[in-house]
Parts: C-alpha cells; structure tokens; sequence
C-alpha cells in the first residue's frame, strides 16, 4: 500500500502523524511510504530523517493525495485538502464530524473512507488514539486557565495557587475522564480548590480514591453546576461523548451570572463545546470575552507542543497505522466492533450513529 503522510496546514498546527521510525517499520512491511516536505519541522524532525528511514519525500500536498492509497493525519482534512480527496481513498486521523456539518458533507462529498482516530476503540471499550492527546491537552488546559485568570487577558488577577495567606483559586472541571483527571491532577498540584463533576458514580469514586485532599467529586446535575459555577475562578470543560457533539452543560444565562474575570478552558470545542458561549480560536488568537468572562477554545491545544504531541500521538497510532495499511480496510474492519467503530464514513455515507445522530 502506498501511505501518505502531507504536512499539516491548520493553523498553529505543530505536530506530525508520522515519527521516522513509523516509516522504517511501515516500508519493512512492504509499503511505500510518502512524506511531504517539511512534515516534521514543526516537530523537530528533519527531511533527511524521514529519507533515512525510508521515505520517498514529495514536493506537494497534491502529489501525497493523488499517490497516496491511505493518508495518514493529525487534524481533520482542511479545505483546501477536502478538495484533493480521492473516492475511496482511505484517511486515517481525527475528524470530529460531530462539531461541523460543513466538514462531514463535504468529506461525504468526496466519497472517503474516514476511520477516525476519536472514535477506534480497544478490547477493553478504551479510546486508545483520543487518550494521548486528552492526556496533553487536561494539563495544558490548567496552564492556559492560569494564564487566562492574569489581568493582562482581563482575567481577575488571580494566582491559581495563591500565596501564604491568601486563598487559591476555585477550578471546576466538568468531566473525570482523561481530560478532567488530568486537569484535576494539575491543578490541584499547584495548589487551587478543586471540583470534578461526572456523572459516572464508579468514576467518581475511583477520582476520590486517587486525588489528593483539595479535590472534591460532586454528581454533574445542572443544581450542582450552577451553584459550583457561580463561585468558580476557573471552569475546565472536559466532558465527552465519543463521536457525538458535546453536551451544553454551561447556558449563556449562567455564564452571565459568574465572576467578573473567570475563565472558561473549553476543552471539548472539538466536539462542539459544552459552554453555550464557545466558539472555535487559534492558537494565536486564543482568547475572547463574553459577558466579562475570559474564553479560551482552541481547537487543537496539543499543537502547540508539538514535540511531546507527536511523540505521545504516533506511539498510539503506529500498531494500528500498520494494521489498517497491512490487512486493508475490509480486512481491518472485520477484525471486531472497536475497529468497525473507527470507519466513520465510506461511500458516501455516515456509519457511524453519533455522528449521523448530530444531524438532521
């Protein structure tokens, strides 16, 4: 099989899909390899690296999608990529078609066949490929939280820790998956009053096992977010449904009533956000204010450690990168439920029922 690997062109996107030892395990299998130039700058991974491993390095996005019978990616095909899908073409990365009915018909469009990274489960029910990257971006949100809570960004001034005799900052998190444990984790570390809602009572009580003493489990019920709401510093939105647009636990009208300068870290943007207010940022544009109240919702927070990501990304991907490439699609599919839970779409159709449950 020929796998291509383009660079990636979202905005302040930093990470590769492809390490160079992914390709010398790929090209002993027998597959060929092709890797657009400059994939791994952003990385820290040079052209000669990829061409010692035995990749074929290609001058052009155009010629990885005209060759390529699988392309491999982090983030979802932009537009500019959309256009140079082939039918039947297999892309193998995150989509979260969920989020963007723009992106799920115009993939439709092109008739590929997206298995998603977000989606693929394991024998045991994980989310193997979503883990990673949920590791890095629940700490991330802490430290982006802080800075958003600083006076410069209209925050309220506040240390997240605080100091000896002055109190820290509240956080709430909504969600104890991967995303909020970690976040909870961070936070906690650096000193702030922390509350973690699910509504999965085993998860909650394995959470108050395992947290330190300044994290405090509540039930996720909207009484219980609006009360921890309204005296947050900082909310970190965690919560996620795999495949399918995230919940809006946070409305416009709760958001009106909370402090001055909070911060809202909405890290489920990618599946559409769980705070009424979020809309999609940049990394280089990363914040705005509503109601007096610091958003932060980038889409692709990982990216922006793109050295740490990639490695925690592709250290995922690459058994199941060479599965899917060596047993084929159908091969790949027929090998059980988690994996047949990856295909999103194929032949012009969504297969996937959260997705085709976000639309009409």
């Amino acid at each position: 099989m020929k796998i291509g690997v383009p660079r990636e062109i979202k905005k302040d996107e930093y990470r590769t899909a492809m390490l160079p030892v992914g390709v010398q395990l790929l090209t002993q299998d027998g597959h060929t390899v092709l890797i657009e130039k400059d994939t791994g700058l952003g990385s820290g991974f040079t052209n000669n690296e990829y061409q010692q491993a035995g990749a074929q390095i290609v001058d052009t996005a155009a010629d990885i999608y005209d060759r390529a019978d699988m392309v491999v990616k982090v983030k979802e095909p932009q537009p500019e990529e959309i256009a140079l899908l082939r039918r039947n073409q297999i892309v193998f990365c995150y989509f979260h078609f969920a989020s963007s009915r723009e992106l799920t018909f115009q993939c439709l469009d092109r008739g590929i066949s997206a298995v998603a990274y977000e989606t693929l489960t394991d024998d045991h029910g994980g989310l193997p490929l979503l883990t990673p990257m949920s590791e890095v971006a629940g700490k991330m949100s802490v430290q982006e939280g802080a800075k958003c809570l600083e006076r410069p960004v209209m925050g309220r001034g506040i240390l997240l820790g605080g100091v000896a005799g002055v109190a820290p900052a509240n956080v709430l998190v909504l969600g104890g998956g991967v995303v909020g444990s970690n976040a909870a984790h961070v936070a906690a570390g650096l000193g702030a009053n922390v509350t973690i809602m699910d509504i999965n009572l085993d998860r909650l009580r394995r959470l108050d096992e395992i947290m330190p003493p300044n994290v405090t489990t509540i039930y996720c019920e909207p009484h219980a977010i609006e009360q921890y709401a309204l005296e947050a510093d900082l909310i970190i939105g965690a919560v996620l449904i795999p495949g399918a647009k995230a919940p809006s636990l946070v409305p416009r009208s709760l958001v009106k009533k909370m402090e001055r300068g909070a911060a809202i870290v909405d890290v489920c943007i990618d599946q559409g956000g769980c705070c009424e207010t979020s809309k999609p940022t940049t990394h280089s544009k990363p914040v705005y204010i509503v109601d007096n109240v610091v958003h932060y919702c980038v889409t692709n927070m990982p990216g922006a450690v793109g050295r740490t990501s990639s490695h925690a990304l592709c250290n995922a991907t690459l058994a199941w990168c060479r599965e899917l490439a060596g047993l084929g699609l159908d091969g790949f599919l027929a090998k059980g439920p988690g994996r047949a839970a990856a295909l999103n779409m194929r032949d012009g159709r969504i297969t996937c029922p959260a997705v085709a449950n976000a639309f009409d």
